[in-house]
């Protein structure tokens, strides 16, 4: 028998069982299959139309998107996404002609938004529905592991954390997108849900994990990042204003209120973005498993 593909799924390392007892995971798992991320806007007649819509809608709300992710920086190397979600990015990783490409999702409903969305390019897709804190390959299978808002819903984030580093090889890069703690959502929302809910003694951990996005969503200090990233090196951050800080697109669709029409039309952004700039809710971080020298 031929050796196993490094990067060919193992046999299931319990994700299933644990969904099942583990009320958390399935709370997650349960919200994103309601609806993927960004499926807002994904309008149109054809489904080329709808993908069309949704990725030029993610690009323009997310402008830095690209700069960090560098789509480039795949080809030829074994590269892994986890939360594919609608699948934009995960082609903008096909298009640059990896080695091999892998994406994971926690829920069905991704994955086939991102196999259709590859095969109207007509691009193979290797698509898994598993869990982030327990990923289905063997240590030192890609080069290159990219997760954009994801891991932060994943009630263990640490878990998830360990498992990218287990799966990269020595000197591969991590490239992943996490809340931050002390950002101008987390205002807007603990002035909602606490201060003027009458609650003020409310922390903003727990408005976060009630209010934004999928239940026990979690945003981190960057000394807490510094934490989960101990075992990595190089490890460097930074952190621009989503279009929820900006109320910019969907954002906020959840919390829909004369209040919250009221401050889109009048809402500073301007100043904002210059007053306000470190203060954004997405906090992108790059890092490197040690042990090992690779290309940028």
């Amino acid at each position: 028998m031929p050796p196993r593909s490094p990067i060919e799924p193992l046999a299931d390392r319990g994700a299933r069982q644990r969904e099942a007892s583990d009320p958390e995971l399935a709370q997650v798992r349960d919200f994103w299959q309601a609806q993927s991320c960004g499926e807002v806007y994904a309008q149109g007649a054809s489904l080329r139309e709808r993908f069309e819509a949704q990725s030029q809608a993610r690009y323009a709300l997310e402008p830095y998107l690209r700069p960090f992710a560098r789509f480039e920086d795949g080809r030829a190397r074994d590269v892994l996404e986890i939360g594919v979600g609608m699948g934009a990015d995960h082609l903008a990783w096909a298009l640059e002609a990896p080695r091999r490409l892998v994406g994971v999702d926690l829920t069905p409903h991704a994955i086939e938004w991102t196999r259709g969305r590859l095969a109207l390019h007509e691009l193979p897709a290797r698509l898994l529905v598993t869990d982030a804190e327990r990923l289905p390959f063997r240590g030192g299978s890609f080069d290159l592991v990219y997760s954009w808002g994801v891991i932060h819903h994943s009630p263990d984030t640490r878990a998830a954390l360990r498992e990218i580093h287990r799966v990269l090889r020595p000197g591969g890069r991590v490239r992943v997108m996490i809340y931050q703690h002390r950002s101008l959502v987390g205002a807007m929302l603990w002035l909602r849900y606490a201060l003027l809910a009458g609650r003020p003694w409310r922390s903003l951990r727990d408005v976060y994990a009630r209010h934004l996005e999928s239940p026990g969503t979690k945003a981190f200090t960057p000394g807490e990042v510094l934490s989960l990233f101990s075992d990595f090196t190089a490890v460097e951050m930074r952190s621009e204003l989503s279009p929820g800080d900006l109320l910019l697109g969907a954002a906020g669709q959840r919390h829909r209120g004369i209040a919250l029409e009221l401050a889109r039309r009048l809402y500073p952004r301007r100043l904002v973005r210059r007053l306000l700039a470190g203060r954004g809710l997405h906090l992108m971080i790059e890092a490197i498993r040690p042990g090992g020298e690779r290309a940028a």
